[in-house]
């Protein structure tokens, strides 16, 4: 994982861990090929609560670690949870992840930031052992995170590690062609997760989109 940690900070930085994801996530396509629980969007939408109710006993964590109750973690306190989820990571590495999930710059983790941040930790992290595994909270969250990822694999269609809108539409379309989408619809939800407006929708867009899905608000 420090590897692709030391890539991220500055623009150039950010892309090389959106790359790192898109590895991470074409290798996993390739492995589970023919192998998904999800056959249409209802059978994703009928877990959201689930989801909802896994996602938010993060809160509790965030609040210990939000030491000064100002509804942010900030590098320090990131700091500390870091040690606390014993993955030794470098100071240089820590920031650069903090600055990757600040998202809207205001320098501090709120809580949807907070979940984005230790779904790509469970994500790009080496393979725990079995004495590391048992100790911390994220290794009890890996299976809902493993099943985000395979809602993002049911997306990704053509296996590239991103999503396009042509993605979009067909996975939104093809369950129920006698009922599809309003196309109105289908290009609101991919503007939702599609920031910078370049067509195309990384890992680390689509987590921030699927959260506000699922109806997890910052200040909840």
């Amino acid at each position: 994982m420090g590897a692709a940690l030391c890539c991220v900070g500055k623009p150039s930085k950010q892309k090389s861990l959106d790359w790192e994801l898109e590895g991470k996530i074409v290798e996993m396509k390739r492995y589970r090929i023919g192998q998904t629980k999800f056959k249409s969007i209802d059978s994703i939408v009928m877990l959201f609560p689930m989801f909802k109710e896994r996602l938010k006993i993060l809160r509790e964590m965030f609040e210990q670690y939000d030491e000064d109750s100002n509804g942010s973690i900030e590098p320090n306190e990131l700091k500390k949870l870091v040690e606390h989820l014993q993955l030794h990571l470098p100071e240089e590495h820590i920031k650069n992840l903090f600055h990757y999930c600040d998202i809207d710059g205001s320098k501090g983790i709120q809580f949807n930031e907070f979940i984005v941040l230790l779904c790509l930790i469970h994500l790009l992290q080496e393979p725990p052992t079995s004495d590391n595994s048992s100790k911390t909270e994220l290794a009890q969250l890996g299976e809902t995170f493993d099943t985000i990822v395979e809602v993002f694999l049911f997306f990704d269609k053509n296996g590239d590690g991103k999503l396009n809108k042509k993605d979009m539409v067909k996975t939104l379309n093809e369950t129920n062609p006698l009922e599809r989408s309003p196309a109105h619809i289908t290009r609101n939800r991919f503007k939702e997760m599609d920031w910078d407006r370049n067509g195309q929708v990384t890992f680390r867009e689509f987590l921030f989109g699927f959260i506000k899905w699922i109806g997890i608000d910052v200040d909840e």
